[in-house]
């Protein structure tokens, strides 16, 4: 078997596998989209975790596009999402009140625009994702969580 026939065979495998999941789940580009931009909207708009965006995001459109990549690779296991997410995290002044307030308006958005079955596959890997953004954040504080333990930041004079 040549590196071109090992190519093609997980290309194939990665199709079937993307068109059980839309098939199974109803998600479709166009889900992703709307969930992207309405998510986006309520996070441009929370007191909370607005400023950290803000900060940092100054135009939206490169930022929803890479966000609907990711989320195509997340949910539909389509490989077209090439960033590292976890490194643009690591030095955000987050934890895990930061994570909670994500998780709650994403699956406030997925309920909102996804069928059940698809809000509650996004649910699933955005749980995940959180838990793991979380760790790598207390890590890269010097903080080792145990099992079931939660980053708390110091409160510093900016807060």
């Amino acid at each position: 078997m040549t590196h071109a026939d090992t190519a093609d065979a997980l290309a194939e495998r990665r199709k079937a596998a993307t068109d059980r999941i839309r098939a199974e789940t109803g998600i479709d580009e166009a889900v992703i989209d709307r969930l992207v931009e309405t998510f986006y909207a309520k996070v441009r708009d929370d007191a909370l975790i607005g400023p950290i965006f803000a900060e940092r995001v100054e135009d939206w459109a490169p930022h929803l596009a890479q966000m609907k990549l990711f989320w195509s690779s997340v949910a539909l296991s389509t490989g077209v999402y090439q960033g590292r997410p976890m490194p643009k995290h690591l030095p955000l002044p987050i934890d895990a009140t930061h994570f909670d307030r994500w998780l709650a308006l994403f699956e406030a958005t997925t309920r909102e625009v996804c069928p059940p079955v698809a809000a509650a596959h996004f649910m699933e890997r955005a749980r995940r994702i959180a838990e793991s953004l979380e760790l790598g954040v207390a890590n890269a504080n010097s903080v080792l969580l145990g099992p079931g333990e939660r980053y708390r930041r110091p409160w510093t004079p900016q807060d």
